[in-house]
């Protein structure tokens, strides 16, 4: 249930429990992060709701939006806002709870990289700027901590290639690179959109197996940084 808490919706009970979302580039390496977490006691892992994005009632919005953005821009991510917002506000069944990226990101990265790059008109950028607006002022969207998987727009196309999914095929490098800064803008330099949290910033150009050492030797400090 949603009661309310300093003049924002919250969810009953869940003031006490941590949220980390992972952030990063489109094959950065989220879900092998979320998956090794995955096996850690009192952790949830919640993915990207990708598979809505690819079926509402049998239309495909990411892959029309990946074909021709500037038709099909604002259809994606008023869905993607929508079902963000909708996985923040699940209710919670253990202490940690780590999400593949967040309403902040499908904001501050996807939509302003539509904006900036002249593929979404400036109508469709208001008005999902001010439902997001609207829905970070009134409604309680905690986030602890940001884990920022940090990798070269290269390593990421290189990784796209190899795992073939479908509505990523017409992705270029170009792209990558335009998500990248601003990941980097937002995340590092800290100079483009507020931070919700703190961030915790993790190479991410290597191997499975050294990423794994990666999140092993990150393991206490992330979980330490969820409560202080």
């Amino acid at each position: 249930m949603l009661s309310s808490f300093k003049g924002k919706l919250v969810r009953n009970g869940e003031d006490r429990k941590a949220v980390v979302c992972i952030e990063g580039n489109i094959a950065s390496g989220k879900t092998t992060f979320l998956e090794y977490f995955s096996k850690t006691s009192n952790i949830e892992v919640l993915t990207e709701p990708v598979s809505k994005w690819r079926d509402v009632q049998g239309h495909n919005p990411l892959s029309l939006m990946y074909q021709d953005p500037e038709r099909w821009g604002m259809t994606l991510q008023t869905y993607v806002q929508l079902t963000m917002l909708d996985r923040h506000l699940t209710p919670m069944s253990a202490s940690v709870r780590m999400m593949e990226r967040s309403i902040f990101s499908a904001k501050y990265i996807f939509v302003e990289n539509l904006s900036r790059s002249g593929k979404m008109p400036a109508v469709d950028y208001a008005i999902l700027s001010e439902w997001f607006d609207w829905i970070t002022t009134n409604i309680s969207i905690p986030v602890d901590l940001i884990v920022y998987l940090q990798t070269s727009p290269q390593t990421c196309h290189d990784r796209l290639k190899q795992r073939c999914r479908e509505e990523e095929k017409v992705i270029p490098l170009k792209y990558l690179d335009s998500i990248h800064q601003l990941h980097e803008d937002w995340l590092i330099k800290q100079t483009s959109f507020p931070l919700p949290a703190p961030v915790l910033v993790i190479p991410a150009d290597h191997d499975r197996q050294e990423m794994q050492n990666q999140y092993e030797e990150n393991r206490d400090k992330i979980i330490a940084a969820c409560f202080t």
